[in-house]
């Protein structure tokens, strides 16, 4: 029998690659040992960082920094090396703010997205709608049935009621919003499974928990982490699990390992 070789791919919104590496985040990398690792929320240009997180041993280091100092970025670290990378979505009005990182291999594609939040007001929820609109348009066109595609990242969304843990007290903030929601929808009606579902049933399973309030020691939180992959690829997905045990921000890690 042929044996069969997995990857693992991590995805973690890290609320400040800086402040994260002040709270043991390269102790955590090196303990844990991921293939791909993908961070959202970098909040730092390349010059900003300090050596050790920008040449990590048996590492590539790619980053995608928001033209604004401190704000969005999102970089990748992967030991496996792609065929090409492309950083942005080739739309000055959303890479600027530094939201997308590809990983091309040969049969399939990782995408590191960092989804805007709509929290500012209906302007941003519609920037918010206009970039899930014009991602999954340029993966619709490059590469939909022609590689496996995985989006992974912070959507700032949850779907369903499922999702967080107080859906009624929060159908009228953005993350909850119905159009918010709807979004979700339409990205698997293009052809997407949110694969988590397809392992984990049941509510309590969340990525985010605001600070503030420390909601996490009680768990009142959001999942709005998600690995989508298109459905021609589905079967190569062995697992995926929420760490949520994992600290240093207010997401915790996900994680989906691929088999190759």
């Amino acid at each position: 029998m042929a044996r069969t070789k997995s990857i693992k791919i991590y995805s973690w919104n890290v609320n400040g690659i800086r402040a994260a590496h002040k709270k043991g985040f390269l102790d955590w990398m090196n303990r844990t040992k991921p293939d791909v690792l993908f961070l959202q929320e970098v909040k730092a240009l390349q010059e900003q960082l300090p050596e050790e997180l920008i040449n990590v041993k048996g590492y590539d280091f790619h980053l995608h920094a928001a033209k604004r100092k401190g704000y969005s970025g999102v970089a990748a670290y992967t030991r496996i090396k792609p065929d090409n990378v492309i950083i942005g979505i080739g739309n000055d009005e959303f890479d600027d703010e530094g939201r997308a990182i590809f990983l091309e291999f040969k049969d399939f594609i990782l995408v590191n997205c960092y989804f805007p939040n709509g929290g500012r007001g209906p302007e941003r929820v519609r920037y918010k709608l206009n970039f899930y609109d014009e991602l999954f348009f340029f993966l619709k066109k490059k590469y939909y049935g022609k590689k496996g595609i995985i989006v992974t990242g912070d959507y700032n969304t949850a779907h369903k009621e499922i999702d967080l843990a107080r859906p009624k007290e929060n159908v009228m903030n953005s993350g909850f919003l119905p159009e918010e929601r709807e979004w979700i929808d339409n990205i698997i009606a293009l052809g997407y499974t949110d694969v988590f579902r397809n392992f984990h049933e049941g509510p309590g399973h969340y990525t985010y928990w605001d600070q503030v309030t420390r909601a996490r020691e009680r768990n009142v939180g959001w999942r709005i982490d998600y690995f989508m992959v298109s459905n021609d690829f589905v079967k190569r997905v062995k697992d995926t699990r929420i760490l949520a045990d994992v600290q240093g921000s207010d997401h915790c890690p996900i994680m989906l390992e691929l088999i190759l």
